[in-house]
């Protein structure tokens, strides 16, 4: 089996591997695009997979940890059961490493195929439904925030105010170009922006779904995204305006605290979740660029089992010192860490306790328990991006 970096004389054979894998019929014009590359499986010299690895950045502790998001792994019918998508994904370990992303998300339709690998749950994706009548009861806005139409004009502000919030929710991606194009926003058919003094304080974008027999059919607010309490309370009051038109509004959580903290969600509500998984490709490196809580010095000895990820296996030693935190070899290997138990602990999703349960984590419970010290986690990891 050969596996090399696509190109654009495999877009034919790649668009035919996607269409059977995902029963998509549109072909791109282009595979190789800015901020995304991606690798193919050869044998016997026809392409028998692939692979698409995206540029992204994920927020921790405040700081944007340059991240692979792989997407698209298709395997031709023809040649399952050869080993393909495990070498794959193996290789594409080594590519991201040396691409600088010291992290890898994904989205698992077979998460079994990624565990073996080292990927783990270790964050949420999630819509819910909220009744018109639910969406604001109270408080009402006390200070009425004018609104319009957004323009070419705002999208630096627009990245600028989402930036401002996301880099407070662990898990959020930082939507960086050239992987994410931020003129697309304004392709929408609801782009709504509350101007401030220096930039936005707010803005709202949404989808007009079509409506299904008696249906009224639906708003998808995919951002909601207030900088304070009176702009977010704006934006929710702003769709109270559809009332009498659609019976709920599908709003995708971006800032938790909006619907928890303002919104008066009934008891029992829908909610839509996917779980994204997380592997940490290169520990030092994503321990260097992650923010940590400043805490009193401190060092564990971890052993990493890491059979795919070799460069970072073995002894390792965490060390917090005048509040920067680093990864070390060496150690006694005292807390031994699974290469599963590396992206739940990062993200901060489970804590040791939940990881010495689930098998992946063996040694001294004191020991270990440095290692939920530095996470400092507050609330479940969340992203609001899907690809």
């Amino acid at each position: 089996m050969h596996i090399r970096e696509y190109t654009e004389d495999d877009l034919d054979a790649v668009s035919r591997l996607r269409k059977l894998a995902f029963n998509d019929d549109a072909r791109p014009e282009r595979l190789v695009h800015p901020g995304r590359h991606g690798l193919v499986a050869e044998l016997d010299g026809k392409v028998a997979g692939v692979l698409g690895i995206g540029e992204y950045g994920q927020f921790y502790g405040g700081a944007a940890v340059p991240m692979g998001g792989i997407g698209g792994v298709a395997v031709n019918g023809a040649t399952r059961g050869r080993g393909v998508a495990g070498a794959l994904l193996d290789k594409a370990l080594s590519t991201m490493r040396e691409h600088g992303q010291p992290i890898s998300v994904l989205y698992a339709t077979v998460p079994n195929l990624y565990r073996k690998r080292g990927w783990e749950r270790a964050g949420l994706f999630e819509w819910v439904e909220v009744p018109m009548d639910r969406v604001l009861s109270a408080p009402e806005p006390s200070e009425p925030i004018p609104s319009r139409p957004a323009d070419e004009s705002d999208l630096t502000a627009l990245r600028d105010c989402y930036l401002e919030v996301a880099r407070t929710i662990d898990g959020m991606a930082d939507r960086r170009p050239p992987r994410v194009d931020l003129a697309k926003v304004l392709e929408m058919d609801l782009v709504s922006v509350l101007p401030g003094p220096n930039g936005l304080r707010g803005y709202l974008t949404a989808q007009r779904e079509p409506s299904h027999d008696r249906d009224m059919g639906r708003l998808k607010v995919y951002d909601l995204i207030g900088v304070d309490v009176e702009t977010q309370l704006n934006l929710l009051a702003s769709l109270k305006s559809w009332a009498g038109t659609l019976e709920a509004v599908d709003l995708r959580i971006t800032d938790p605290a909006t619907l928890n903290l303002l919104g008066t969600t009934p008891m029992r509500y829908e909610v839509f979740t996917s779980t994204w998984m997380l592997r940490v490709v290169d520990l030092p490196a994503a321990v260097a660029a992650r923010g940590w809580p400043r805490l009193a010095n401190a060092a564990v000895d971890l052993e990493i089992i890491d059979e795919h990820a070799p460069w970072h296996a073995g002894n390792q030693r965490v060390v917090a010192e005048d509040g920067v935190v680093r990864v070390e070899p060496g150690g006694t290997g005292a807390v031994r860490l699974h290469a599963r138990a590396l992206g739940p602990w990062f993200t901060g999703f489970q804590n040791t306790h939940a990881l010495r349960r689930a098998g992946l984590l063996e040694g001294d419970p004191a020991d270990a328990a440095v290692l939920d010290q530095l996470a400092g986690a507050s609330g479940v990891p969340r992203m609001a991006d899907f690809f």
